[in-house]
């Protein structure tokens, strides 16, 4: 085996390592989604966020993270 075989597939695998959320990511996305859920109608009328987008959005699963949000 060359070693440009072993770079490239050493590439591909941190290409895909870099999909997949850390432990710390996950983390943060509960946290988050558990501080929206508790906000009352005032504080999501300050913020620009109805109730309705609120709950939907603090009701997602835990993997379910923005494409920003990976490593």
């Amino acid at each position: 085996m060359a070693l440009t075989d072993i770079t490239a597939r050493h590439a591909n695998m941190n290409r895909g390592a870099r999909r997949i959320p850390t432990l710390g990511t996950l983390f943060a996305v509960w946290k988050s989604r558990r501080a929206l859920a508790r906000l009352d109608s005032q504080r999501l009328n300050d913020i620009g966020i109805k109730a309705d987008r609120a709950a939907r959005e603090s009701a997602k699963p835990i993997w379910d993270v923005p494409a920003n949000w990976r490593n």
